[in-house]
């Protein structure tokens, strides 16, 4: 499967920088440094997470892209940190910034880097509602397990891709 884009889904400004919710960004950051992929459109939030369908939509449009073509990297506060999950057309599960991509294309059939932002259950607050933490700044230890899994996860997708 040929993917033409890729966006990291987050917030733009400044202040969410290395918070959990703006994982996607980070990821697409990472993924613009990979040669396999550098034959797709890779790009980062240019607005808020919760209104990211209609940026999808018009990005779509200028790259003659359909949503088959389409890889959305978004935080997931059902997965544990260091863990992450690749599927295709699956509901948004509570993500308001994948809500609102399936509101405005009308479709979920597109695939989904899901990197897992919840915390270990040694913490104590894995039962927290991801509002309370989702944007929280990332410890150094936790951005380590969370570059680490990006790593493991862009892999797995390259492989997935060439298939």
């Amino acid at each position: 499967m040929i993917y033409k884009l890729i966006i990291g889904l987050g917030n733009a400004e400044k202040q969410y920088n290395n918070t959990y919710h703006n994982v996607g960004a980070l990821a697409a950051l990472r993924a613009s440094k990979i040669n396999a992929l550098k034959s797709a459109v890779i790009l980062g939030p240019s607005g808020y997470m919760n209104h990211s369908g209609q940026v999808i939509k018009k990005e779509l449009k200028k790259h003659d892209a359909k949503p088959e073509e389409l890889l959305v990297i978004h935080d997931d506060s059902d997965l544990m940190q260091g863990t992450y999950k690749i599927s295709t057309g699956r509901g948004a599960g509570g993500h308001k910034g994948v809500e609102d991509i399936i509101h405005h294309l009308k479709t979920k059939e597109f695939t989904r880097l899901r990197i897992g932002i919840r915390p270990h259950e040694k913490t104590g607050k894995h039962h927290e509602k991801a509002s309370k933490f989702v944007l929280k700044k990332i410890s150094k230890e936790n951005l380590q397990v969370i570059e680490t899994v990006i790593e493991k996860a862009l892999s797995e997708f390259i492989e997935i891709a060439k298939k």
